[in-house]
Parts: structure tokens; sequence; C-alpha cells
């Protein structure tokens, strides 16, 4: 099978999987427990007006024409107005998507960065005091709990290191800047990468263990190899056999990890940008959720669905250029 031919069948299995992932979760939501009404209908309001805003917001018909509905905005590029805010989905997305995109883009490149790095490492030295002490190190921060490190990263560096140094060190305790953007746009980037510290070390720290276990299994695997053992046997440089052949050899997996990040990137991390109060599309998705917003949690979780999908085509189509026994 050629590349042309295998590219036009993912792209097709893309289509049909995007379709069934629009169809259930508009469906998923409206089976949750929970009354959105209660939460941007007053009931203290006359049953007229009450009823109003509920035929206003389409409540009351039938769920297969909510449904239709729901799939005509979406043709039209609306994902809807949030039942709280009264805002378009759309604006408040764009709103804090380039928070989302700073917080997890630097973050995941770090992650990915510092994962390979000590992978390579640890597989290159296997059982060796390094290398136990790399995935004992691993193991333990991978198996951390969000909410635990990220609480912890701010009573001890918002709270504690602030009276220790009497406040001359001071991380923030919350939100993504300190103020409207002053004249100085300098000023607003500093207050802008101060806020950014703690949330992003702290996605690292539970991030970058995972990538170093596979690479170093990856890399052991490799390194046992026989061309490897005749590139050795030829006395070519260590070096050379590490990145040149072994690491250029697991590239197609590592390819895999990073394009499936990409859908974080976006999509944020809602445990941890709810702790740091980050304002982005993580925690626009908590509160939706909290608020049984339809229209907030249908955006969101469709700009994720695009985007998790459409990284898979990616990735796949990547990976029929790099290994084209997969094509078959």
């Amino acid at each position: 099978m050629g590349f042309r031919s295998y590219a036009t069948r993912r792209v097709i299995n893309t289509v049909i999987v995007l379709i069934i992932a629009v169809t259930l979760q508009f469906f998923i939501f409206r089976i949750m427990p929970g009354n959105p009404i209660a939460h941007f209908i007053s009931p203290n309001l006359p049953l007229e007006v009450r009823q109003s805003l509920i035929e206003m917001w389409g409540l009351n018909k039938p769920l297969y024409e909510q449904f239709f509905t729901y799939l005509y905005n979406l043709f039209s590029g609306q994902l809807g107005i949030s039942f709280v805010s009264q805002r378009y989905v759309t604006d408040e997305l764009m709103e804090r998507l380039p928070n989302t995109i700073l917080l997890m883009g630097s973050s995941t490149i770090l992650t990915i960065t510092l994962g390979i790095i000590l992978g390579v490492y640890a597989g290159s030295r296997r059982g060796t005091k390094k290398d136990v002490t790399t995935v004992t190190f691993s193991l333990i921060t991978q198996g951390l709990p969000v909410f635990f490190l990220g609480l912890l990263m701010l009573l001890t560096f918002a709270y504690y290191l602030p009276l220790m140094t009497n406040g001359i060190i001071n991380f923030p305790v919350a939100g993504t800047v300190s103020r409207p953007p002053p004249p100085n746009t300098l000023d607003y980037i500093i207050d802008v990468l101060w806020h950014l510290t703690l949330p992003m070390i702290t996605l690292v720290i539970i991030g970058f263990g995972g990538y170093t276990l596979i690479v170093r299994n990856l890399m052991i695997d490799v390194l046992a190899q026989d061309y490897i053992q005749m590139a050795k046997a030829k006395g070519l440089d260590p070096n050379t056999i590490l990145y040149h052949h072994g690491l250029r050899s697991i590239l197609p997996p590592i390819t895999t990890m990073v394009g499936l990040s990409l859908a974080g990137i976006i999509g944020g991390a809602v445990i941890t940008e709810t702790i740091f109060s980050w304002h982005g599309v993580g925690r626009y998705l908590y509160e939706g959720i909290l608020q049984n917003d339809y229209p907030v949690m249908q955006g969101t979780f469709f700009l994720l669905s695009v985007v998790t999908i459409f990284a898979n085509l990616i990735v796949d189509l990547i990976y029929g250029l790099l290994d084209p026994r997969i094509r078959y």
C-alpha cells in the first residue's frame, strides 16, 4: 500500500471518529446529574419569566431538536452562549487559549526535553547507580497527585518562602497577572512569567517521569540489537552509537508521544489551572462542569476532540513517512 492510500484511509477514519465524538459529547452532558437552570435562573423570578428564559435557551425542546441546533451552530462556527456569563463560548475560549498555550506549551517542551535526556542517560547506563536513581526519582514524581504537589508548591514558595526572605522572594498565590498591562511591556512580561513559574514547574515534575521511563526502556531494547553490537565491534565512537544509531531508531515512538501531547497544550491541565487560578481553558472547563453550563462544556470538549483527533492523524501520517512498514 502506498502512502497516498494509507493517508486517505487515516483521513476517513479521522472523520468518522470526529462525528462519533461530537455526537457523544452532546448526549453525555445531558445525562449528567445536575440542573443547569438552577445556575442561571433565580428561583425568585416569576414563573412566566423563568419559562421564557428556558424557551430562549431552547431547553424546553426535545433532545433531538437540541441536537440538530447544536450541529447547526457547529457548522456555523458558533459554540453557543454560556448560560452563566452570557458571552459567546468561542470568545471566552479565544480569550483563555493563549494563557493555556503559554503554560502547557512551555511545560510540555521542558517535560519532553528533560524526559528524553534522562531516559537516554539512564538507558545507556542500565543497572548502574545512576540508572537506579533516575528510575526511582521518575517513579516517585510520576506517582505524585497533581493537586498535592500544586498545593505543596503554593505552601512552600508562595507562603513560607516570603516569610523566610521577608517578602524579597514572593511568588504569586493565584492568577495570571498581578495587574492590568502596564505601559512598560517588559514589566508585564516579567509579571506573567513570574505567575507562570509555579504551575509550570508543577507540570514538569509530574510529567517528566513518564517520558523518562518510556525512553529508557526503548533505549535498552535498541542498545541490545545486533546492529548496535556490530557498531561497537567496529570501534565507533560511543556517542555516535548512542545518539546516531540508538536515539535515531526510537524517534518514531517518541514522535507519537510528542504528537499526543499536543492535545494537552490546547486543553490545559484542569487541576493545575484550578489550583493556581490560571485563566486558561482547563479552569474554564472546570467552572463549566460545576455550573452544568452545557455550551461551555460542549465547546471546550469539541475543541479538545478536534485537537486530539487531528493530532493523532498528524502523528499517524508522520509515522507512515518514518516507518513504511506500518502502511501495510
